[in-house]
C-alpha cells in the first residue's frame, strides 16, 4: 500500500501486480460513477494541455484544478454531473489534479483498477477472482498523503485479508487498517479531518462527500488498458 504517488518509485512492483488507484474525493468515485451511467470509455490524461487538445479534436472533457471546473471543459469533477443523460454511450477525456497524474505515474504496471468506496465490493470480488498481488496506490493531495485515500486502503485491505487469499507484511497497509478501524465507525465524522473536504465545501462542492463515502452504490470495475479506462464485467457470483 502506498500513500503517496510520490511514493510509488520506491514500491517493489514485481510482474504479476495489479495497482489499485484510489481518489476518493473525487476522481475515482467520479469514474465509477460515470461507468455505472452508462459511459463507454474515459481516456485519461495527465496535463490540461493534452486535455485542450482533445477538446479541440471534439471529444467532450471533464477536467479541474484545484477542485474547480476549467472554463473549456464540459464538466468538472463532481460525480453529480456524470449523469446517464449526459454519458451514456460516450467517450471522455479526463484530467484531474491528483487522480489521473498519479494513474499517469503507474500506467506501466501490469494492469491498473479504479477503487472507491462505491465499489468496494465489486472490486474486492475481482480482485479475488484475479488472485494477484496488489498494490494500493493513493492518489493523495498534489503528492501528499490524504485521509480519505488512506482510508479506502485500509477497508479494502481488512476485504483482501479477510478474503485468505492475501497476506502483508506492509507497515503501509496495517497503518491504515488501523486509521480505518478508528473511522469506520462514524466515518463522516472522521473525515472531518480531511483537508481536502474543506477544500470542497469552501468551493461549495462537498454535496459528494456523503455519496463518495457509502459502499457498493455500483458493480462497475474500470480497468485502465493504458490508453482508456473500460468498465470489465466481474464474473457471476
Amino acid at each position: 500500500m502506498c500513500f503517496s504517488p510520490k511514493l510509488f518509485p520506491e514500491i517493489l512492483i514485481k510482474e504479476n501486480f495489479i495497482v489499485v488507484l484510489v481518489d476518493i474525493l473525487r476522481a475515482t468515485t467520479t469514474i465509477c460513477t460515470a461507468f455505472e451511467n452508462g459511459v463507454q470509455a474515459i481516456i485519461p490524461v495527465a496535463t490540461i494541455e493534452e486535455a485542450k487538445q482533445l477538446k479541440e479534436q471534439g471529444f467532450l472533457v471533464a477536467s479541474e484544478q484545484d477542485g474547480k471546473k476549467l472554463d473549456f471543459a464540459d464538466f468538472g469533477n463532481s460525480s453529480f454531473s456524470f449523469t446517464r443523460e449526459r454519458v451514456e454511450g460516450k467517450t471522455l477525456v479526463y484530467c484531474t489534479t491528483n487522480g489521473t497524474r498519479a494513474l499517469e505515474m503507474a500506467k506501466h504496471s501490469e494492469k491498473i483498477v479504479i477503487g472507491a468506496f462505491i465499489n468496494i465490493s465489486a472490486l474486492t470480488q475481482w480482485l479475488n477472482e484475479k488472485d494477484k498481488n496488489v498494490v494500493i496506490l493513493c492518489s493523495g493531495w498534489k503528492k501528499k498523503f490524504c485521509i480519505e485515500d488512506t482510508l479506502f486502503a485500509g477497508a479494502l485491505s481488512s476485504r483482501l485479508l479477510d478474503s485468505g487469499k492475501f497476506t502483508t507484511n506492509c507497515d503501509s497497509a496495517h497503518a491504515s487498517i488501523d486509521l480505518w478501524n478508528v473511522a469506520k465507525a462514524d466515518i463522516l465524522q472522521y473525515i472531518e479531518k480531511a483537508a481536502h473536504s474543506h477544500r470542497l465545501k469552501k468551493l461549495g462542492l462537498d454535496d459528494v462527500i456523503p455519496y463518495s463515502f457509502t459502499a457498493d452504490q455500483t458493480k462497475v470495475v474500470p480497468v485502465f488498458d493504458g490508453t482508456k479506462i473500460k468498465n470489465e464485467e466481474l464474473n457471476p457470483a
